[in-house]
């Protein structure tokens, strides 16, 4: 088929009339015969982007997907559509896998998907090349990279396949990868000059609201019991955590079941079954739970404990809303949180990988106690740059948090790190410093003689854990630096130092220290919400779960919330009408449609039907930073230069060139991001000389400003030159 044959694939296959941002460049680039690394967030179509150029050409297209789990899932939802594919893995035995080698080796399958354990068995390699596969897609390919938050081993064999089947191209694709992460995969797969795609990673339709933990178990009760048909995961850290949630909101009438590595594979299995079917309603679970989990009509997705990263706490809120609905995410946060999650860290023997995953906890705090966008935040770290002031889809923006003169209380807290200092020579952390606030008579205090210092109790009328939110909040600003280890030691920043002096006004919004059990989320998005009869609506779901059941698949193999809900609004009654509904396709009108049709007939006969408003366009897509602003690896070096280190020492403890980070503060510089003075790199002297050669020569070419000025400067002095002179 040509690429022109496409569209109308499409739309007889899956039952869609248009693509999604990206999905038509990737497929051409793919059916090209390019290698392609393709960077989509859950719920943008990764699946499709492999799966359609199957139907278009010649041959097998192979799947390297990590799960059982998601192999059925994705097999069953393209059966249902009436493609040829099928797995292959060890809950396929005898005669079963006999059938399905014939049918391979008859050429009756497009796609085939295998595990990475399988793929590089050498007899399997045989079969491989047998079996005239065309293409390779490696799924969740953030697997294959020591530096991504999935990181599986045998994922870094499956570069052996560009030898063993030469000429076959591979297509990558992750729901988030870094950069180091992007070129890991490039790296480790062998890609040839690869085409790479990067899509926004916003999800429009999802909310963000961050919560003050106060009785987590009451708290996820009363968000779930407001939802009681809908569909929901809660994360927590521990196994013991999920099963006594489940159990407790079992006791509580809500249908939940419990997820984790340590039960009995036969449970875990049957426990995502039921949540897959709709039988349990709300999957209590550790993130052993969710790779790859194919469900689109996930409503929720709440956080019970803090994630220790901001990738995983994406990935892992990127479950919800799979199909474009309106869907929320909701965290509770407590610092003790992070306290225990950096104490298990004590336990580690490599003292740089325990240094980054504190780093990455941190970074995740500062988002739970951050009070900007939640949306800005989020597409920050991944090199976006959010249009508008006000997102309307998270806690901050629908509920703007009050601001208030913190000036007075910013004087007292900095004036006693700073006195704290002068009398004992070395700096505190962040409780202790609490503690000399509001008079406390600890040891540590008697000891250091602290209680002698003019700051001694002159915070005792203010709530200890109002002073532990404004230290953290002044930290973020820069008003503190925290050192890096694990005591977080703190000390005046340049800034913190001349707000001090000069008793500069600060304003702060309030961050809310405590929350009563039981407060639900703020609104739900309303990006991707379609307006229907919600009374059909409910008979649809039910006869969609009738179907499901007698073929042993999932409710939304059969069809997925959002066409449903088109359904709802448009009563389609012919076979015509019925196929324009997005999601039905030649083999759905065929299997499903005189059922569907015959209760919206039905209805019609006893209801009204009813009209709705047109559809709101879907909102424009962020501004990418990744060609000229900073994305998230630049931000982390950012951050940890305004900690107090040095370039060498960011080197060092991120595992980069130190080259490497001189680009990132120069780019940063560059960009209006790192406010610094010219002097703190060259003299006066040097500048004149620098920018005259400049003046000559341009600043295009580094090398040839370089050789120009005799090889007397060395390259990150230029960087930082071409930085001042062009920053924002």
């Amino acid at each position: 088929m040509s690429h022109a044959d496409l569209a109308p694939l499409l739309k007889q296959t899956f039952g869609y009339d248009s693509f999604r941002p990206l999905q038509r460049e990737i497929m051409d680039a793919a059916l090209a015969g390019r290698d392609v690394v393709a960077i989509l967030p859950t719920g943008a179509g990764k699946s499709l982007c492999f799966q359609l150029p199957a139907l278009a050409r010649e041959g097998l297209t192979l799947v390297i997907s990590p799960l059982i789990a998601l192999m059925k899932d994705q097999v069953d939802a393209l059966v249902a559509s009436g493609v040829a594919a099928t797995f292959l893995n060890s809950s396929i035995q005898g005669s079963e896998a006999q059938r399905r080698r014939s049918g391979l080796d008859e050429g009756f399958y497009k796609l085939l998907y295998v595990a990475p354990e399988r793929v590089m068995l050498p007899d399997f390699i045989n079969d491989l090349k047998r079996w005239n596969v065309a293409a390779i897609a490696v799924d969740e390919a953030h697997c294959i990279s020591q530096w991504g938050h999935d990181f599986r081993p045998e994922y870094r064999a499956l570069g052996k396949l560009r030898d063993l089947l030469p000429g076959v191209p591979f297509l990558a694709l992750t729901a988030t990868a870094t950069e180091q992460v992007r070129g890991d995969i490039i790296s480790q797969l062998h890609l040839h000059e690869p085409e790479v795609f990067l899509a926004s990673f916003n999800r429009p339709n999802l909310s963000y609201t961050v919560l003050p933990k106060a009785k987590a178990t009451s708290q996820i009760y009363d968000f779930v019991r407001q939802r009681p048909k809908e569909a929901g995961i809660v994360y927590v850290q521990s196994r013991k955590s999920a099963e006594s949630l489940a159990a407790a909101l079992c006791a509580e009438g809500v249908k939940a079941v419990a997820y984790h590595a340590g039960l009995q594979p036969e449970e875990r299995a049957a426990n995502q079954e039921a949540f897959l079917r709709d039988e349990a309603h709300v999957v209590c679970a550790t993130i052993a739970f969710g790779m790859g989990i194919n469900k689109p009509d996930v409503r929720y997705v709440i956080h019970g404990d803090l994630p220790k990263n901001i990738e995983g706490y994406y990935q892992e809120t990127g479950r919800a809303g799979r199909d474009s609905l309106p869907s929320e995410c909701v965290l509770l946060y407590s610092r003790g949180d992070l306290v225990r999650n950096l104490k298990f860290l004590d336990e580690m023997t490599d003292a740089e990988a325990a240094e980054l995953a504190a780093r990455q906890m941190r970074l995740m705090a500062d988002f739970a106690e951050g009070t900007e966008c939640r949306r800005v935040a989020l597409l920050d770290y991944f090199g976006e740059e959010w249009p508008g002031d006000n997102c309307g889809g998270c806690d901050i923006c629908l509920q703007p948090r009050e601001t208030w003169d913190a000036t007075t209380h910013v004087q007292k807290l900095l004036s006693c790190i700073f006195r704290i200092r002068q009398k004992s020579g070395f700096s505190t952390g962040l409780n202790h410093v609490v503690e000399v606030l509001a008079g406390a008579n600890t040891e540590k205090i008697r000891k250091w003689y602290h209680d002698q210092l003019s700051t001694y109790g002159i915070g005792k009328d203010v709530p200890r854990e109002e002073w532990a939110a404004l230290g953290r909040q002044l930290i973020r600003l820069g008003y503190i630096d925290a050192s890096s280890d694990s005591f977080q030691t703190l000390s005046l920043s340049k800034k913190g130092a001349a707000a001090l002096m000069n008793r500069t006004p600060v304003m702060l919004t309030r961050v809310p220290v405590a929350v009563k059990a039981g407060t639900s989320a703020a609104k739900v998005a309303k990006a991707g919400s379609i307006a229907c009869d919600e009374g059909l609506f409910e008979e649809l779901r039910a006869l969609r779960k009738r179907l499901a059941d007698e073929r042993e698949v999932p409710p939304y193999v059969v069809f997925g919330d959002a066409s449903l809900r088109h359904m709802c609004r448009q009563y389609p009654r012919t076979e015509q009408g019925f196929l324009a509904i997005p999601g039905v396709g030649s083999q759905k009108l065929a299997d499903y449609g005189a059922a569907f049709m015959g209760v919206i007939a039905q209805w019609l006969e006893m209801h009204e039907r009813q009209t709705f408003a047109e559809e709101a366009p879907p909102p424009p897509p962020p501004k990418m930073k990744i060609d000229g602003g900073l994305n998230g690896t630049m931000l982390e070096s950012l951050r940890l230069h305004r900690q107090g280190h040095g370039a060498e020492k960011i080197a060092a403890l991120r595992g980069f060139a130190i080259s490497t980070i001189h680009g990132h503060l120069a780019q940063a510089i560059q960009q209006g991001e790192l406010k610094a003075d010219p002097r703190d790199y060259f003299t006066a002297a040097e500048e004149d000389e620098l920018r005259a050669a400049a003046a000559e020569h341009g600043m295009e070419s580094l090398g040839k400003l370089k050789e120009a000025l005799g090889n007397r400067y060395d390259y990150p002095v230029l960087h930082y030159f071409r930085a001042f002179e062009t920053r924002k």
